[in-house]
């Protein structure tokens, strides 16, 4: 992919909008808002016509194999037909964005929803979230593509495809939003903000054209008492532990699986298989589980607290098989039933153990456990806030979602700094978020910042030539180069060699040779800025010399990368 990314060049065109990057952006914004909301709800209806065709064979013992189907054909497509990896997807929106000015293949605005069809329709435990973000951010890049348009106008066309898919499936804009924002891109900019928000709508609006104006898990009303709020803060450890369970439980799952010799696709059926087993008695945990939710939040989930726990557990369980064996899909909807089993199980012990307490309805818990696990596993705890109030109706509950969803990314932070989705990325080195000084030194180079106008003086040179040479030059340093081989052997610093120049008896019998130092430390034009930027603030200098294949290139300075950095930084934040 990296190959391909280097290779793509875009002109510049459509100065005349360019005048007003705003109006430009929100024209393109309700553009791909409503095609990243059309992508969502053909995976959303295309899962619950397969989900609803073979939940009449589930009875069946062979049925187990169809979560093993489902993820071999998911892993074949992507590896075979498509040639991408296995994966969430969000990690490598992410990932477009730090590094490459997010850049997106065309084939990952269908790819990744064809492989989540088939994972999630034979009753894989994933969500269709992360593959509709994915097409939503690659409909968003190549339409930037498409217009020629630049980084930061791309990038910000990216969120608003993740934004306008959230948006659609969940009939949640703000959600859109703040997901696109808070954990796509990781900066809160107007320049962002204005067409992110604008494709959430227009994402929401399609989905309200198609499917009708309605609150995804409709509940009955809470009455929630001081108490209840206290209960929260245990909710919320409840829930970190959890997401940090879930978080190691896919990590070691995805681990093990690659640890294995057998090809992706039969470790995929092998997991699928596993799955199917598992569901075959606990069917709750198929699929991505929007019926258990239901049932659990409106407080009709007829089960004990010891079932209610396994079920919880066991939908970890079937996440990681499913997700770290090859599957494809997200892991929205599994947190959702976590957190909603979670829920129900804290609410059920409490009553066991205070049943003089007159607690609030066991619904209301599952609704904030559900926040809960969205805001531990993605530390976004505006993602998860505004998330379950907009699926839910619940703006009753937003003291204790606030409550809930703090402490919860609180505790996974300390627990596990970086999120599910970032975690790979920062251990890589590869998380360089827009504004930051890795990611402003990331796009700057060695070759656009070398100072090529040095002059260069060969060892057996008199000083009395070299003083010559000095004259003519605004230059301090002075590379020494064989006059041959024209290989690079030292450097001269006018500061080291200033009580020869003033002293005519030297001038004659010192070679240029004598007075270099051959020790000089060198950069190379592949080298990482951020490295040679610490080389010179640990050496305390401010030029190095570039040398490549043992021949000067040419300096480098800090006053010259730092201006570059001034300029490039501007340019990221849309302040120039």
């Amino acid at each position: 992919m990296t190959g391909f990314l280097k290779k793509l060049k875009y002109p510049g065109s459509w100065s005349l909008f360019r005048s007003d990057d705003r109006l430009l952006l929100m024209i393109f914004a309700i553009i791909v808002g409503i095609c990243s909301g059309l992508a969502a709800l053909l995976l959303n209806r295309g899962l619950e016509s397969m989900l609803a065709w073979l939940h009449h064979y589930r009875i069946y013992w062979w049925a187990i194999f169809l979560p093993a189907a489902g993820a071999a054909l998911s892993s074949l497509f992507l590896e075979k037909v498509v040639n991408e990896g296995a994966g969430h997807g969000v990690p490598e929106v992410i990932y477009a964005v730090s590094r490459y000015g997010g850049l997106l293949r065309l084939r990952s605005s269908f790819s990744r929803l064809i492989s989540s069809f088939l994972t999630i329709g034979s009753g894989g435990s994933a969500g269709p979230e992360a593959p509709v973000v994915m097409s939503g951010a690659a409909i968003g890049s190549n339409i930037a593509q498409a217009f020629s348009l630049n980084d930061r106008q791309r990038v910000a066309l990216v969120g608003c495809g993740a934004a306008g898919a959230i948006a659609a499936i969940f009939n949640a804009p703000i959600s859109g939003m703040v997901f696109a924002i808070e954990v796509i891109l990781g900066e809160w900019s107007t320049m962002n903000i204005i067409p992110i928000a604008i494709a959430a709508v227009a994402g929401t609006e399609v989905s309200r054209l198609l499917k009708g104006n309605q609150i995804a898990f409709a509940h009955r009303d809470f009455n929630i008492h001081f108490h209840d709020i206290l209960a929260c803060v245990g909710l919320a450890v409840c829930c970190a532990l959890v997401s940090i369970l879930l978080t190691r439980a896919l990590r070691a799952m995805h681990h093990a699986s690659k640890g294995v010799s057998l090809p992706l696709w039969v470790r995929a059926a092998i997991g699928g298989s596993m799955v199917g087993a598992i569901g075959y008695f606990l069917p709750y945990i198929l699929g991505e589980g929007y019926h258990a939710i239901r049932t659990a939040i409106e407080g009709g989930f007829s089960g004990g607290l010891l079932l209610v726990t396994v079920i919880a557990l066991v939908k970890v369980l079937a996440t990681a098989l499913t997700l770290g064996s090859g599957g494809s899909g997200g892991i929205f909807a599994p947190c959702l039933v976590i957190g909603a089993f979670v829920g129900l199980s804290f609410h059920r012990f409490m009553a066991m153990v205070w049943s003089s307490v007159h607690w609030v309805n066991e619904g209301c818990f599952a609704l904030l456990g559900m926040a809960g696990l969205i805001s531990g596993i993605l530390q976004a705890p505006l993602t998860g806030i505004f998330l379950v109030i907009e699926i839910t109706g619940g703006y009753e509950v937003i003291l204790p979602l606030i409550v809930v969803s703090a402490i919860s990314t609180t505790l996974c932070h300390y627990l596990e700094p970086a999120s599910f989705y970032l975690k790979d990325l920062v251990e890589q080195g590869q998380l360089l978020r827009p504004g930051t000084d890795a990611r402003v030194l990331t796009d700057l180079s060695i070759q656009e910042l070398l100072e090529t106008d040095c002059i260069c003086v060969h060892p057996d040179m008199r000083l009395a030539d070299f003083i010559d040479i000095v004259k003519s030059s605004h230059r301090n340093y002075f590379p020494v180069e064989e006059q041959q081989s024209r290989q690079f052997v030292g450097m001269i610093h006018l500061d080291d060699i200033r009580p020869y120049l003033f002293d005519p008896a030297m001038h004659h019998a010192v070679l240029t040779g004598q007075l270099m130092n051959p020790h000089v430390k060198t950069v190379s034009l592949h080298d990482d800025l951020s490295e040679v930027l610490q080389k010179m603030d640990e050496d305390r200098i401010f030029s190095m010399p570039v040398v490549s294949d043992s021949r000067f290139q040419g300096m480098i300075s800090k006053a010259t990368l730092l201006d570059q950095y001034r300029k490039e930084l501007m340019v990221q934040t849309g302040r120039f």
